[in-house]
């Protein structure tokens, strides 16, 4: 604590103009826009603001009055009427008061609700790049700090920006028509505490942006290391000690930081509160030697004194206005920095729809290149922004030519980092090709839409995902609409409807986060009746037997064999053995298809593919 106190005092000798970070510029007018949406609420809600204001300053005339008149003629009954107004007064600037809350939360509400909405939708149109990049936590931050930050802001500039600025008005109306120049001296104290809120509003600014950022990081932690995954390697590497330092570097960045950000606070309303006293104590002066010399009244000084007294919490307010505007613009930046980043794949107005039925895949002189961090991603939403490579942009794929007839099985082989896994990647469209063309009975995968793209491509990977949800859940994930015979249809299919059947819940048993309450085997055989469920014109097995042991492996490949009947299937094969009977068989090597054929023709050939075959056949026997 006390480092960070240290760090706190230091930071705020720094200059100002170092700590500035602007908005973007058009942020402020997307804003108006947004809240543009919402004209009737605002009216309604600027409507009770008002009223509220004029109301809730009656009382000091009602006061003098009692003062000046009542007291002075020993009218009692006068008292009476006039106390009895005030409290009704007080009553119904009290409803007013719970009304205007109400409204400023509701379209609070509705801010947060659409703004977390659109931005949802919009991070999943996002391609699969984009994910690969940015970091879970700081999407979470987003969705939820950032959204959060800016609908409370925004409901900050409604009811306290605008509700003070009418209080300010009316209030001082009132007391010019008491004393004008009592009102004039007082309101000359006011530059002395608004020009500093300009300088430390930037200050303020900034570290608010700067507390959004650490904040991202520390979810990022979080989300990492609580996941079933990272919490296994801490322990299976004993680092729990080594994640406990770091995330109390992290948490001590967001400790220190809120350090600051309290001194300055605390600094500025100190400032602010002196000059609200000299005022009192200048109103209180000047008015009791009014009194005194029969100048004034004793009734219109205490509603003086009152009405400045009722300044000073509208002017403290309207004095932090660049502080809360800022806050709110640099919540608003950072989502609409996310909404603004363009889909690196996006669906053409005039896309149309892949039709149903035996699908012949066409892979035309196909290149392509992985997208570089700044064409899908953001630096703020990585845990760390490296500066652009210099080093020449790597061609992952080259020249990759091949056609699959309906109902054909094609099989993808070849060493590590060959390109096997892009190949079906760029066929479900998770990227675009850099070159060439991909085409599903004629029809070009650019032209289409996304959405009959993924209705006729089924694909189950080698680390198949199972959401934190039941059985049925996740296998309806695939076609909610399907029936329970369905279900156990697909199931059957997939060798695995005995385990189901076995368990207490049946298919109501909650799987656990990515699958980890069943097997490796389990999962891959869960997965495939996913895709059956889907029934899918194009079925796609990425190396999802690569790290079963054989009865697993055996279960897999005979659900395998139903999955891809009457199918286009295209399969990457780890295990040379499960591929003997493809149709043809592509080799790849760096990007580029260096064979095909057939298993026996390729094996008289000699060359990669016989290699890996005997690599396989020595390795098993070295086994055995």
């Amino acid at each position: 604590m006390a480092r960070g106190m240290i760090g706190a005092g230091m930071a705020l000798r720094q200059d100002a103009s170092v700590l500035k970070q602007s908005i973007k510029p058009g942020t402020t007018w997307r804003v108006l826009r947004f809240a543009g949406e919402y004209g009737g609420g605002l009216s309604l809600f600027a409507a009770v603001v008002m009223l509220d204001a004029v109301v809730g300053n009656i009382n000091p005339l009602l006061y003098k009055r009692i003062l000046d008149v009542a007291m002075p003629g020993h009218d009692v009954g006068l008292v009476i009427q006039l106390a009895l107004t005030a409290a009704l007064i007080l009553l119904a600037d009290a409803a007013l008061g719970l009304f205007q809350s109400y409204l400023s939360a509701r379209i609070g509400r509705d801010i947060l609700l659409k703004l977390r909405t659109q931005l949802f939708n919009h991070i999943q149109r996002m391609p699969l790049a984009f994910f690969m990049r940015a970091q879970t936590g700081a999407l979470v931050s987003r969705l939820n700090g950032d959204v959060s930050g800016a609908q409370s802001a925004f409901t900050d500039v409604l009811s306290s920006v605008f509700g003070n600025l009418v209080g300010v008005v009316v209030v001082v109306g009132f007391m010019l028509s008491l004393s004008w120049q009592i009102t004039l001296a007082a309101l000359l104290l006011l530059p002395l505490f608004l020009l500093p809120a300009r300088r430390m509003g930037r200050t303020l600014q900034q570290m608010t942006r700067e507390s959004y950022d650490l904040n991202a990081a520390v979810n990022g932690v979080m989300t990492e290391r609580f996941g079933v995954a990272g919490a296994l390697l801490a322990k299976l590497f004993g680092r729990p000690a080594d994640e406990a330092a770091l995330f109390q570097e992290k948490a001590l960045a967001v400790g220190v930081l809120s350090v600051k950000r309290a001194v300055y606070g605390r600094v500025f309303f100190t400032a602010l509160m002196l000059m609200a006293g000299l005022a009192v104590v200048m109103t209180f002066g000047w008015g009791g030697i009014k009194v005194i010399n029969g100048q004034m009244e004793v009734g219109t000084l205490v509603a003086l004194v009152s009405y400045l007294q009722r300044l000073i919490g509208p002017i403290t307010g309207l004095s932090n206005i660049q502080i809360t505007v800022m806050t709110a613009l640099v919540s608003f930046d950072r989502v609409f920095e996310v909404m603004d980043l363009e889909p690196a794949i996006a669906e053409k107005p005039d896309a149309k729809p892949l039709p149903p039925g035996p699908a012949e895949i066409r892979f035309d002189h196909v290149s392509f290149r992985y997208p570089s961090p700044a064409e899908v991603s953001l630096a703020s939403l990585e845990a760390v922004a490296k500066p652009p490579s210099r080093l020449p942009e790597k061609t992952v794929l080259a020249d990759i030519d091949f056609s699959a007839r309906p109902g054909s099985l094609t099989a993808l082989v070849g060493p590590s980092g060959a390109g096997k896994s892009t190949i079906t990647q760029l066929l479900a469209r998770l990227y675009d090709v850099g070159s060439g063309a991909i085409t599903i009975n004629g029809v070009d995968l650019r032209d289409a839409t996304m959405a009959s793209i993924a209705a006729r491509i089924g694909m189950v990977t080698q680390d198949s995902h199972l959401f934190h949800d039941t059985i049925r859940a996740n296998l309806l994930y695939a076609r909610p609409e399907a029936g329970e015979a369905e279900i156990w249809a697909a199931l059957e299919a997939a060798q695995i409807a005995p385990l189901v059947r076995s368990l207490a819940d049946g298919l109501d048993t909650l799987v656990g986060e990515r699958g980890y309450r069943f097997s490796g085997g389990e999962k891959q055989r869960l997965a495939i009746a996913r895709l059956l469920l889907k029934a899918p014109d194009i079925a796609v097995l990425d190396e999802a037997t690569a790290h079963l042991d054989s009865e697993s492996e055996a279960a897999i490949q005979r659900a395998f064999e139903t999955a891809r009947t009457g199918r286009t299937a295209i399969v990457i094969a780890h295990r040379l053995s499960t591929i003997r009977g493809a149709d043809q068989i592509l080799v790849l090597d760096q990007g580029r298809i260096v064979q095909r054929g057939s298993h026996e023709d390729l094996l008289a050939a000699g060359g990669l593919y016989a290699d890996l075959h005997r690599r396989q056949f020595e390795m098993k026997e070295a086994v055995t």
